[in-house]
């Protein structure tokens, strides 16, 4: 969908701000563009609407070699998103996400409808917001308005210039959030620049790693750059703490989980004590396979049933969420384990930290290795 080929931008002091970059964007993947400061992502995304014009090289959009195209016609096929929004403060939000379709020649209906249709899709009420002025509005909500009016005639193409950097990181978490169920709704191609690698790897389908001068030092998945730096300044930009990051990468497989005796809340105790043996609990489901919480063995005596003395489980993850989720949920509730559900709520099994780790070592040694992670055996102490 985006082709850059041996593109570069030198300056006429001398300064080369990209240089010799040769990168591929396919049809509906995002693509954070990430690095420090002055290292060229900023102008290789402008470079492609040509707000400014490379040097060498082609740049390709949809099969069609932009450097050919009339820039005004270009830009506006483009959506484009800045940092701090750009609205015309003398327009009403509906106004401002209807701009783009005003300068093509949309009627005014057709206008007012795609307005209100994409309000909705970012998450804000027509008929609260459409008749408002951008100061009317918090940072969070002028930067969905930002990304509505990017929207608005749909573009194949999405360009986003760091857009969540200026607000509170609270807002930039939903902000976060809102973009990637959106992203998953209407799957345009995106390059995304930001300076923030946790960011990247939070909402990139593959990230590019840029270091002074425009060079590109990596290209590859999160998990990829994560568990595997190309180079010494990948590896000392994502930090020391790649490790960790990489857990919000890395999605819970049933490979990973344990499975511990089973017990009904409707099992008589001493037939629930039976079944456990010399185990020290087990996981108490409903009727229906749901999560109905755990009972120790000590708690199966006496008469009755299993669910009078179940304990209420507080700590569980939906299989495919990520490591991170799970390893977040054992720290706030101080489990020792937690339960996966799958995505009908029923139980699947458990996680534990020693399976949580070994999850994370396993994913990383199948990037390694380009196989399925149900395919690499951990050495240990017991099998090295």
């Amino acid at each position: 969908m985006i082709r850059l080929d041996r593109v570069s931008k030198r300056y006429p002091d001398g300064t080369v701000a990209v240089q010799e970059l040769t990168l591929e964007v396919g049809r509906g993947e995002l693509v954070v563009l990430v690095g420090p400061s002055g290292c060229g992502k900023t102008t290789t995304m402008k470079m492609v609407n040509r707000l400014v014009e490379p040097t060498g090289g082609r740049i390709v959009v949809d099969g069609v070699d932009v450097t050919d195209a009339d820039p005004v016609a270009l830009r506006r096929g483009i959506g484009y998103v800045i940092q701090n929004v750009g609205l015309f403060p003398h327009r009403t939000i509906e106004e401002n996400i209807a701009v783009v379709p005003e300068l093509v020649g949309w009627p005014r209906k057709r206008r007012h409808e795609r307005a209100r249709e994409l309000m909705e899709l970012v998450g804000l009420d027509p008929a609260v917001h459409g008749k408002r002025y951008p100061h009317e509005l918090s940072g969070g909500q002028r930067q969905r308005v930002g990304v509505a009016r990017a929207l608005a005639v749909d573009p194949p193409v999405l360009l986003m210039d760091e857009p969540f950097s200026a607000v509170d990181p609270v807002v930039r978490s939903q902000l976060q959030d809102e973009f990637l169920r959106l992203q998953d709704d209407v799957r345009k191609t995106i390059l995304f620049v930001t300076h923030d690698i946790e960011e990247a790897v939070r909402l990139g389908d593959r990230i590019a790693v840029f270091k002074q001068g425009g060079r590109l030092e990596q290209f590859d998945t999160p998990a990829a750059i994560l568990g595997a730096p190309a180079t010494d300044f990948v590896a000392d930009f994502v930090g020391a703490d790649r490790g960790l990051k990489r857990l919000s990468v890395t999605a819970i497989t049933s490979a990973d989980l344990e499975h511990p005796p089973v017990v009904k809340a409707d099992d008589d105790l001493a037939a629930a004590g039976a079944a456990l043996g010399d185990e020290r609990w087990a996981v108490v489901l409903d009727g229906d396979g749901g999560l109905a919480g755990w009972v120790g063995h000590d708690m199966l005596t006496g008469a009755g049933k299993v669910r009078d003395h179940a304990r209420r489980m507080e700590a569980w993850v939906e299989l495919d969420d990520s490591l991170k989720v799970a390893f977040a949920e054992m720290l706030q509730w101080n489990a020792g384990w937690i339960a996966v559900l799958d995505d009908d709520d029923r139980y699947v099994g458990v996680l534990t930290p020693a399976t949580l780790h070994a999850a994370l070592r396993r994913s990383v040694e199948a990037e390694a290795k380009d196989v399925a992670r149900a395919e690499v055996v951990l050495e240990t102490v017991q099998n090295a």
